[in-house]
């Protein structure tokens, strides 16, 4: 019998890496001039995986932002695999941001890549597995070519290319 090779391709977000980035944001927001005596706060929601940006006004919750992608992008975290909310008012004239942090790949998106793939002509199976797609084929060397064709195409998420296998 032929044998099998296979990858999985996943979006997952490293929660440890972003509760470091917010660590290291919070103690630069801290030292900054800009600021000072500002109810900043950045709070990570982790059985929501989300993250909560909160501070005095419209302009300061951006600088929180922009201050928080350089620390994920240091620690590896990808920014593809975040959605941003609006800003909104809060309590005690204040404002929050919420920003979405994608674990999985969401099932349409799942669809369009298979489809992606399908369309590609090349003898491989692909199959979605709860947030997991799984490509299969006998020959590795189109599994790489696949690999290739779905970094150059862009999905709007963040994927990962995990648990390369011949069996």
């Amino acid at each position: 019998m032929a044998e099998q090779n296979s990858f999985d391709i996943i979006s997952k977000i490293d929660l440890a890496e972003v509760s470091n980035a917010i660590n290291q944001t919070m103690k630069e927001v801290k030292q900054r001039f800009d600021f000072k005596n500002s109810k900043s706060d950045i709070t990570l929601e982790e059985k929501d995986n989300a993250i909560i940006l909160h501070s005095d006004d419209d302009f300061k919750v951006r600088s929180l932002n922009d201050i928080l992608e350089q620390k994920l992008v240091k620690r590896g975290v990808p920014l593809k695999g975040l959605t941003y909310g609006k800003v909104e008012p809060a309590a005690g004239s204040t404002v929050r941001q919420r920003i979405d942090l994608q674990q999985g790949i969401p099932i349409e998106k799942a669809r369009e890549i298979v489809k992606f793939i399908k369309d590609t002509k090349l003898k491989v199976q692909a199959a979605i597995n709860a947030d997991i797609i799984r490509v299969t084929g006998r020959d590795r060397d189109i599994l790489q070519q696949i690999i290739k064709a779905l970094k150059e195409e862009d999905f709007g998420i963040h994927m990962e290319f995990t648990n390369y296998r011949t069996n």
